[in-house]
């Protein structure tokens, strides 16, 4: 038994596939996973009650839902390879993934939940720690850690990202935990096509030993979780929107709050939608615009930037349906373009919420086809690897999404608690999107600054306004 910081490994394991061979023998790296090679393993990982049997038999449950889980997703038990010409494959050689099974119980969930920062012990739920996901060409390219704190557990997922992006991260756990619940067919099975447009001859150069870390890591950062209701949100829809003939209009937050959502969700059962809701869809800022925009808003302001300074709101968007002939919605591996907003950050305070958000919305609605094969084909006159990071500043970078299906991980006693993730990629500036526990268009981001800044932000009226307190978990069943 080893400890990192205040949690205890208790034992660890290689899983493999429980099928063998894999009819799939390599998988050649695309245009979009070559890039973050440079970037660490991703970490992410749900909050659970304490399960209703033993931790063994659960431990148990874990390695062999694992396995079958493999045995669909092949390419996560491979190693990376290098060959004679340059090109990064995943060889499906079932080399197998890293299972921790880890204790902390001196945490309880109140504990590490009700804290306004997120505590620093998320960081020891994860393996791989600070692994570049080049490593993958040694190191095993998932790791699943269980820790068994007093009342619940935490199963966190670190997988490479040169390997998986946000989609297939999250389609692959969904899919661990529909097997751990007792599952004999999996939901959806993942497409590992690669002749698709992000398939390319181009090879990307490495300096000898394999890229470094592109930001430091060393600095002093603080992190929080900002959890926004959904009517917040339509509050801030509305102001982006700039609907001024409903802005102070109280029935839309009075009685018909309800109803006013369900018309921007479609289920409007024939009563008249605010007006910002008939416009075209193509022209109407969307719900996660304008709490981007605001957020690029108030982290600019708490930055105490000056007037003159380009500020930059990074989005990584997932091109799965961007494209033509669509990629298949389960197509396993990156499928992301990074897509820069820009703005002084005189504008952007000096005028109102819908500048900015209308920029966004400008850059992602003309993230179509054509754009997205013309950053394939930028790319091939240049490759080179993805630069993650805050390098003037004044950047802010915004990573996963709302949409991701975080909370159906129910691994057979309950939906998740909560999500979090571990270390990796953090610097000033990242922020990652979650969805709201509720499930009813609520939204959590969680935001990590420099201090400074975030003692900006969290005095920034205008940004505070639309933060509520997360509500209190159910209450986990009693310890057997």
């Amino acid at each position: 038994m080893h400890s990192s910081s205040s949690t205890t490994i208790d034992s660890r394991c290689t899983v493999y596939s429980d099928k063998k061979p894999t009819t799939i023998k390599t998988l050649k790296l695309s245009v979009s996973d070559l890039p973050m090679l440079s970037c660490q393993y991703i970490q992410k990982g749900v909050l659970l009650p304490y399960p209703p049997y033993s931790i063994d038999d659960l431990i148990t449950f874990l390695k062999h839902s694992l396995s079958t889980a493999l045995s669909h997703f092949p390419a996560l038990a491979g190693r990376l390879q290098t060959d004679p010409t340059g090109h990064v494959h995943i060889l499906c050689n079932d080399a197998g993934v890293d299972f921790i099974h880890a204790k902390a119980r001196h945490l309880s969930i109140h504990s590490i939940l009700s804290p306004a920062d997120v505590p620093e012990c998320f960081k020891g739920f994860f393996a791989l720690d600070k692994t570049l996901s080049y490593s993958g060409h040694s190191k095993p390219l998932m790791a699943v850690q269980a820790t068994e704190l007093l009342d619940g557990i935490f199963i966190g997922c670190t997988v490479n990202h040169a390997v998986t992006d946000g989609t297939s991260f999250w389609h692959f756990f969904n899919t661990f935990a529909e097997i751990c619940k007792g599952s004999k067919n999996i939901s959806n099975s993942p497409d590992f096509s690669r002749n698709t447009v992000f398939n390319s001859p181009a090879v990307l150069k490495f300096p000898a030993g394999g890229p470094k870390v592109t930001f430091s890591g060393d600095e002093p950062l603080r992190e929080r979780i900002f959890h926004f209701r959904r009517e917040a949100i339509l509050k801030l829809k509305i102001r982006a929107n700039n609907s001024d003939l409903i802005c102070n209009s109280a029935e839309i937050f009075g009685k018909q709050g309800n109803d006013s959502w369900k018309a921007a969700s479609g289920e409007s059962n024939g009563k008249v939608a605010p007006l910002f809701l008939m416009k075209d869809k193509s022209a109407e800022i969307s719900s996660f615009q304008s709490l981007c925009a605001q957020l690029w808003r108030s982290v600019t302001r708490a930055r105490e930037l000056t007037p003159s300074k380009m500020t930059t709101f990074r989005m990584a968007v997932n091109c799965r349906h961007r494209l033509e002939p669509r990629l298949e919605p389960y197509y396993f591996g990156n499928a992301i373009q990074s897509t820069p907003t820009v703005a002084s950050a005189g504008e952007l305070l000096s005028k109102d919420l819908s500048f900015g958000a209308e920029l966004l919305h400008k850059t992602v609605v003309a993230h179509g086809d054509g754009t997205v094969r013309d950053g394939i084909a930028g790319w091939e006159k240049d490759p080179r690897l993805f630069p993650l990071g805050n390098f003037d500043g004044a950047s802010i970078t915004m990573g996963s999404s709302p949409r991701f299906p975080m909370y159906d991980n129910d691994f057979g006693w309950g939906r998740p608690l909560a999500v979090r993730s571990g270390r990796a990629n953090k610097f000033d500036g990242k922020i990652s999107a979650f969805p709201g526990r509720d499930g009813k268009g609520s939204v959590d981001l969680e935001v990590v600054l420099s201090p400074d800044a975030m003692i900006g932000l969290e005095n920034d009226g205008e940004f505070m306004q639309y933060v509520s307190e997360i509500s209190a978990c159910p209450p986990p069943p009693p310890l057997p």
